[in-house]
């Protein structure tokens, strides 16, 4: 019993301990750090969120936000210290740890695939990519493992029945499906949505495949949490708290998506990619890292990188910060108002 007592008051001592730092920055001033965030549609959606409602700032960061076209400059500005933390899919942060940096993921984020593989105008069934070309931004990249991942689903063996070519980031993919420049190309929710306005036409929609695979979480270095550890348990807090607020506040997720999307972007089409994250599959509320996930990639890699095979799924993870905010119970707690 008193064993009982111990554990409780421990564990109340956690949660008041994130309740008070949630509130009033120890110091009074805020904390500057550079973050990387890129792609579209949903991905950046819960650091775009934490900035404009100003969760960051409550939880004593200043936080840049610095867009960035291509998950391999993320890790690079990452390895090189320009960037402190950023958004990077799994394949990216599995490729760059495996190169020998030391890249790991701390929160989740997006743990499946809000992507669509989408054919041009002409191209209105899978099989009518054969003998065509696929965009991808770049080999190795999420959008590659996507592409290779759909078509052999679609009955089409990447390499000998489509070609696979890299354009480059959402808004180069989308110009190039429009102007007829490839038969298809991997696509995200947001230019996914312009693009079926437009004509074009969806072939597979990846996340109803059946695919477990860790995608755009929040990664930095273990040299950084070193000595950054306060710093680091900041930013998953906000990335935790902006997720409750993705979850249960559509007005103040609108706002900022669609500042960031930009005024040609049309509000229905933001509020379904806000609809389609809403599920503990795709934006998990506890915000833990998909170990699942992160094996689906792996097990892909294994086929041509011999490391893949002897890898592990928790070499690419610091699952403490997210620990500590879910043992404390306070995540719970943020969903039971």
């Amino acid at each position: 019993m008193w064993n009982d007592k111990i554990k409780n008051l421990t564990v109340s001592v956690f949660f008041w301990s994130f309740l008070v730092s949630s509130t009033v920055p120890a110091s009074g001033q805020l904390t500057k750090i550079n973050v990387a965030y890129g792609g579209a549609g949903g991905d950046p959606l819960p650091a775009l969120v934490a900035k404009e409602a100003g969760i960051f700032e409550k939880n004593g960061l200043d936080v840049r936000l610095i867009f960035f076209t291509g998950g391999t400059t993320t890790v690079l500005a990452l390895i090189s210290g320009d960037v402190q933390i950023g958004q990077v899919a799994g394949p990216g942060v599995v490729n760059s740890a495996m190169g020998g940096s030391d890249l790991v993921m701390v929160a989740g984020g997006i743990t499946s695939l809000n992507y669509w593989l989408m054919g041009r105008s002409d191209v209105k069934a899978p099989e009518q990519l054969r003998g065509g070309s696929v965009a991808i931004s770049r080999f190795g990249s999420a959008t590659d493992f996507i592409a290779r991942f759909a078509l052999p689903k679609l009955g089409l063996t990447p390499g000998r029945d489509v070609t696979i070519v890299q354009i480059g980031d959402s808004t180069a993919r989308l110009g190039a499906i429009l102007t007829g420049r490839v038969h298809g190309a991997v696509l995200g929710s947001l230019p996914g949505a312009i693009a079926q306005k437009k004509g074009m036409h969806v072939l597979a929609d990846v996340a109803k495949m059946g695919l477990a695979i860790q995608h755009t979480g929040v990664a930095t270095t273990r040299r950084f949490i070193k000595g950054n550890r306060d710093l680091v348990r900041k930013y998953v807090k906000s990335q935790v708290e902006a997720v409750h607020r993705i979850w249960t506040d559509k007005e103040a997720t609108m706002r900022a998506f669609m500042k960031y999307a930009g005024s040609g972007v049309e509000r229905e089409i933001l509020e379904k990619i806000r609809e389609g994250l809403l599920g503990e599959a795709m934006l998990s509320k506890k915000q833990y890292p998909s170990l699942e996930g992160l094996k689906t990639i792996l097990t892909s890699q294994a086929e041509t990188d011999p490391r893949a095979r002897a890898a592990k799924p928790e070499e690419f993870v610091d699952l403490s910060f997210i620990k500590e905010l879910d043992q404390s119970g306070y995540i719970d707690s943020l969903y039971k108002n």
